[in-house]
């Protein structure tokens, strides 16, 4: 009577399959559209920090820029300009506080999932063997910074409330008088929001909301705040992106209309 044959099995009870992977489809496209997209946000981005220039066009101050904590920034008249650190910064103004929303997004759960997959092939994608030989996990430098991800949330939470106030003062004219709105000021409102469903999104904020507690019932609303939180949670992804590139585009706003590209168009 015959009998099936045991499978054969490689080094350590592995398949001896010789391939790296069985998949036949387009794994590496996700890849490497993450590679693509963020490399293009830290080129620019980069360019736009160092550049120290033409990021204030009244009423609009960049994201970048804000809050301006140099004795160097431009007039921004009612605007976020304190200058605390003085007159001995001499580096773009835009390295004092761009660390913190930097440090948020470095360490977002989201974004560590993106990278260690586009950029570290840890792994590449599902069913795709890793090349690395060891895994240390978050446990070593400077993996292990991203343990410190729901201090940096605080401080992303305090630049979202400082961009708030950014976008407030759009709704002024370039003679500073209050009931405009142009093209920019529907930009900035968009990036804010945007800015805060990602913010509010996060799983550290979700934690804060519900976490440790034993009875949602005994405590009626955070529950709801967990509530909300959970569901934009789910669509953490996606607010990543979005709220990525309306940063960028606000901030190019900015720069092309502080270079006299076009005027900004007025809607009412």
């Amino acid at each position: 009577m015959a009998t099936e044959a045991e499978p054969r099995t490689g080094p350590a009870g592995r398949a001896a399959i010789a391939q790296r992977h069985l998949r036949l489809d387009r794994w590496w496209l996700a890849p490497a559209a993450t590679v693509v997209g963020l490399l293009a946000f830290v080129v620019y981005a980069t360019w736009r920090a160092f550049a120290n220039a033409d990021y204030y066009a009244a009423p609009y101050v960049s994201p970048f820029y804000s809050p301006c904590l140099a004795e160097s920034c431009a007039d921004m008249r009612d605007g976020p300009n304190w200058p605390l650190f003085g007159d001995w910064w001499g580096l773009s103004p835009a390295l004092i506080f761009l660390a913190l929303p930097l440090g948020f997004r470095l360490t977002c759960y989201y974004y560590r999932k993106a990278y260690y997959r586009s950029f570290w092939a840890s792994p590449p994608a599902c069913a795709v063997a890793e090349p690395h030989k060891a895994y240390s996990g978050e446990t070593r430098f400077p993996l292990i910074l991203n343990n410190s991800h729901r201090y940096f949330f605080y401080a992303a939470a305090v630049v979202a409330l400082i961009l708030t106030y950014d976008t407030v003062l759009t709704f002024r004219d370039s003679d500073y008088a209050w009931g405009h709105m142009g093209l920019g000021t529907l930009l900035f409102t968009v990036n804010i929001a945007l800015v805060w469903a990602y913010t509010l999104s996060c799983h550290s904020c979700r934690h804060i909301m519900g976490g440790k507690l034993k009875s949602f019932s005994k405590h009626p609303i955070r529950y709801r705040a967990w509530t909300l939180v959970s569901r934009l949670n789910g669509h953490h992804m996606g607010l990543a992106w979005a709220s990525l590139a309306s940063l960028a585009l606000s901030d190019l706003y900015v720069y092309l209309l502080a270079t006299d590209a076009f005027t900004d168009p007025r809607l009412f």
